[in-house]
């Protein structure tokens, strides 16, 4: 088994875990809805970065500035209209596009401010979410998406094959792509299947003709 985990992280979560790796030392990083600002943190004490993140709730802006995080709030669903062009090396959404109002105006927004966008999302595409649907006839309730249909915050989830052909048609380039279990862990079956047996998706994304 994979863990992708190749770096000390300090009890990082395990999913920030994963993105951390992908960013470079010395970048800057914007983090949209950052939480608690446990990325950034992490980020600036080990790799020297800078930046902000974006967050609407104010208890969690609250303690982005008590972990000495620079934060902003902001309703995602309001634009990113206020960055300039190519303000930022890495601009990171975790765990959020399916949340948003227009995932793909919003992934153009990160692109434009960003030389690189990383962007995770639960994979509908999944087994479990398709024999729940299926064979049940029941929305899928699972560890990676533990909500039921009535109070989940998610309203536009995708499979890893959508989120490609959405890549596809606006020329992204994907310079790399994850594909693990809820624990976060990956391994042969879900790299050579990604959009059947992976749980959750994560995408490293720059403007340009898609390979």
């Amino acid at each position: 088994m994979n863990t992708l985990l190749t770096e000390s992280h300090d009890g990082l979560r395990d999913d920030l875990a994963l993105i951390s790796n992908w960013i470079t030392p010395g970048a800057r990083v914007l983090d949209l809805g950052c939480g608690d600002g446990a990325l950034l943190a992490h980020l600036q004490r080990t790799k020297n970065v800078s930046g902000y993140g974006l967050e609407i709730d104010p208890d969690n802006l609250i303690a982005c500035l008590e972990a000495g995080v620079n934060a902003l709030q902001l309703d995602l669903d309001a634009g990113l209209g206020q960055f300039e062009d190519n303000s930022f090396d890495f601009v990171v959404m975790s765990s959020a596009l399916q949340e948003v109002q227009r995932p793909d105006e919003l992934i153009d927004e990160m692109l434009r401010i960003g030389r690189d966008s990383l962007v995770t999302f639960p994979n509908f595409g999944h087994w479990r979410p398709r024999m729940s649907l299926g064979l049940r006839g029941l929305m899928p309730v699972s560890r990676a998406l533990p909500n039921r249909w009535y109070d989940t915050p998610n309203i536009h989830l995708c499979t890893v094959r959508d989120f490609e052909a959405l890549c596809k048609d606006k020329q992204m380039e994907i310079v790399r792509r994850h594909v693990v279990n809820h624990a976060h862990r990956s391994n042969i079956g879900m790299r050579t299947f990604p959009n059947l047996l992976g749980e959750i998706a994560l995408y490293q994304l720059r403007r340009g003709q898609y390979p």
